[in-house]
């Protein structure tokens, strides 16, 4: 027998204003950007879907309160899907990893792990990025790219081997550079045995 759902009381039943939108993108602006960013893999791009992602959001007010923040990272996945149009099979990359400038504008450091994430190809980065970081499930990815879940399945083991690879890259070239440093920083281990 089914029960019946109590009815919500007014209070629950708020809708997020623009001005809500806005200030999410204000608070929200360093995760936003580098949900942009990951999935386009294009700092201009990046730039022109977070911007698209709160004029969108800004002019739909029918969303609850509660779900406003959610939803701003939904628009801004579905802002890089119009963008990118990512396709099952597509071998496309991006062509450098992304630089990001220091703290003082004139070192640029190599982020890797982005840069990782951006030498994806287009249909595995956005896999990646909706189901391992953003925690779509297989269904929901495969309804928004329009694809069969197998090839979203697929798509995200290949990401994830590609992302292991890198990151075990990554930790041979530390060790190489920063032998005695890079030993005592990646477990007690190691830095047991180093002495």
């Amino acid at each position: 027998m089914l029960k019946a759902m109590p009815i919500a009381n007014q209070k629950d039943l708020q809708y997020a204003t623009s001005t809500d939108f806005c200030q999410i993108f204000h608070q929200d602006m360093n995760s936003l950007y580098l949900l942009s960013l990951l999935l386009t893999g294009d700092h201009e791009k990046a730039e022109q879907c977070f911007v698209e992602g709160l004029e969108n959001a800004v002019g739909r007010n029918r969303v609850f309160k509660e779900w406003a923040r959610s939803w701003a990272r939904r628009i801004i996945i579905q802002n890089a899907l119009r963008m990118i149009n990512p396709r099952s099979g597509d071998t496309n990359r991006a062509v450098n990893p992304l630089l990001v400038t220091g703290s003082d504008n004139t070192e640029r450091t190599e982020r890797p792990e982005i840069g990782a994430v951006v030498q994806l190809p287009a249909f595995d980065r956005f896999v990646y990025v909706m189901s391992v970081l953003e925690r779509y499930s297989d269904h929901d990815c495969s309804v928004l790219l329009g694809s069969a879940r197998r090839d979203v399945l697929a798509a995200r083991a290949r990401a994830l081997q590609q992302m292991g690879r890198a990151a075990e890259s990554y930790r041979e070239h530390q060790l190489a550079t920063n032998s005695d440093e890079a030993i005592l920083h990646t477990s007690p281990l190691l830095a047991l045995q180093a002495c």
